[in-house]
């Protein structure tokens, strides 16, 4: 029966494991590239359990697969561990030239509000980007209006709502739909009061899955259009949101290398925001991209306001392109 269960989850590893290297965009496919870690748990584990196997040819046959599987994960998730060269250096110090983002998927259907609120009260962002409100979270996050005079409210009740509220000014708001009606995105320039402006894009492409899209395509096309439209850019440049797709899939990878922006986890940590109520299942899926004017301040996942995402809570140093 040890020998079976063995040989059972083995196989089971192998599959989720050569799934995402199929040629095709369908949920049931990508989707195997957020649960990295879990797998890669699992295949150390049976990794360790094979050596308690006989005969000593599946002993060693097993062994083999499951370590050979284990080093293939490990390594795409190698990069946000603290093992890996920092991508962003850290910041001497704050300074008036610092920008304090936070990022919060609230889930719509969330009443907690007031905890949110008392993150923001706490934590004072100059930024704050909410994703999946509607009316109601329009209305409920009304007491931050005094500390955020500029606002773009784009209430849906379709899970793809969203708000910024920002101490700073904002210029040239676009409020797009760049692949898919009912998706927003926002995109603006944020003036900090030293008078330097820097292009920000907010977003919230939709995810592969079986309630939403049955493939990854509009979201990879979505991450895709602002990577090339932002790549060769000399200007200050921040991306972040929920993106729906974890940091180390080729999709982010290509995101990257192509925009060229950095991602101040990398040799930090993972920063997992979802699922907030299920510890064994956790990814990023809330990302901070930048561009090479900027260093960082810190960066913490935040407590939990009772939505299935924890906020993310980052602050970039502006320093200038160097």
């Amino acid at each position: 029966m040890f020998e079976v269960s063995i040989i059972l989850l083995t196989s089971i590893m192998l599959g989720v494991t050569f799934a995402p290297l199929l040629p095709t965009n369908h949920w049931l496919s990508r989707v195997w590239e957020f649960p990295r870690v879990q797998i890669a748990v699992i295949t150390v584990s049976l990794t360790i359990a094979s050596f308690y196997i006989a005969p000593p040819i599946m002993q060693i046959t097993f062994m083999i697969i499951n370590g050979l599987l284990s080093a293939y994960q490990i390594a795409w998730i190698f990069p946000y561990t603290k093992l890996y060269p920092i991508q962003v250096r850290k910041a001497s110090s704050a300074n008036a030239q610092s920008i304090k983002i936070m990022t919060s998927n609230v889930l719509m259907t969330n009443r907690s509000a007031d905890k949110l609120i008392e993150l923001v009260n706490l934590h004072q962002p100059d930024v704050l980007v909410t994703l999946e409100t509607d009316m109601w979270w329009q209305k409920a996050l009304e007491p931050i209006h005094n500390d955020y005079l500029h606002r773009v409210n784009q209430p849906l009740d379709n899970l793809y709502g969203m708000h910024l509220y920002s101490k700073f000014v904002l210029e040239d708001v676009q409020l797009l739909h760049l692949i898919e009606e009912g998706i927003p995105s926002i995109h603006c320039y944020l003036v900090l009061k030293s008078g330097i402006k820097i292009k920000c894009h907010f977003l919230h492409p939709a995810p592969p899955s079986p309630t939403e899209n049955t493939t990854s395509t509009p979201r990879d096309r979505e991450l895709l259009v602002i990577a090339k439209k932002v790549a060769g850019q000399t200007e200050p440049i921040i991306v972040t949101g929920d993106l729906n797709d974890v940091a180390w899939s080729p999709t982010t990878r290509a995101f990257r290398q192509i925009s060229g922006l950095k991602d101040p986890r990398m040799g930090r940590g993972m920063f997992n925001t979802f699922h907030a109520s299920y510890p064994f299942l956790r990814w990023p899926l809330d990302h901070i991209f930048h561009s090479e004017h900027f260093e960082l301040g810190a960066i913490h996942r935040m407590p939990s306001i009772d939505s299935d995402h924890f906020p993310l809570l980052s602050e970039l140093v502006y320093v200038g392109k160097k």
